[in-house]
């Protein structure tokens, strides 16, 4: 089975995070969060908690560590500042270019975009990310597409395309989304 691997530091965007993962477990794929340790250690409630950018305390499934390494995929959801926050983690950087390098999915939506270009792995990629990110993408063929595919790099642009960016991803890994998004009522709402 699949195993995904969803980021989560310090101002992570909720809304992204936790549609990310639901969406993936309804899939039927094995998705774990993993807290990366740039919070204030005093503010904590209990190990593993997150708080998101908009004050909500999340429990991660697992610490951060070199365990990641074991999953197919690496999942960076955006966020004020939790973007910013796995950017400036030279362990999430030396993460992400080890996925890059061993042709392992990478994901990231919205400000978690920004990390792959910290990590230098967009050059001549096709990305998308949060409006007028082109300039901060550089080197990378910037599209307005609300999720775009290249090889084994996947982005998106923001909380509202949550939905597609967690079907695509799914489908990457060999399923088939059709069904769930009927029973989510997806294509009810206009999503396609």
């Amino acid at each position: 089975m699949e195993k995904v691997a969803v980021l989560m530091a310090e101002g992570y965007e909720e809304g992204e995070t936790l549609t990310i993962v639901d969406i993936l477990r309804r899939a039927g794929i094995s998705c774990e969060t993993f807290a990366v340790k740039t919070w204030n250690q005093e503010e904590q409630k209990q190990e593993r908690f997150v708080r998101g950018m908009h004050g909500m305390f999340i429990k991660a499934d697992k610490e951060f560590s070199d365990e990641v390494k074991d999953y197919d995929m690496v999942v960076l959801p955006g966020g004020r500042p939790g973007g910013a926050n796995l950017r400036e983690n030279p362990e999430v950087i030396r993460m992400v270019k080890y996925f890059a390098a061993e042709g392992k999915y990478v994901a990231a939506m919205c400000s978690g975009t920004l990390v792959l270009a910290e990590a230098d792995v967009i050059q001549g990629r096709k990305v998308t990310g949060y409006t007028g990110y082109a300039e901060k993408l550089p080197g990378a063929v910037f599209k307005e597409d609300v999720v775009v595919a290249d090889k084994n790099m996947i982005t998106s642009q923001g909380p509202a395309t949550v939905y597609p960016f967690a079907y695509k991803l799914a489908e990457v890994l060999g399923k088939d989304v059709s069904v769930l998004k009927e029973r989510m009522l997806y294509n009810f709402a206009g999503g396609r």
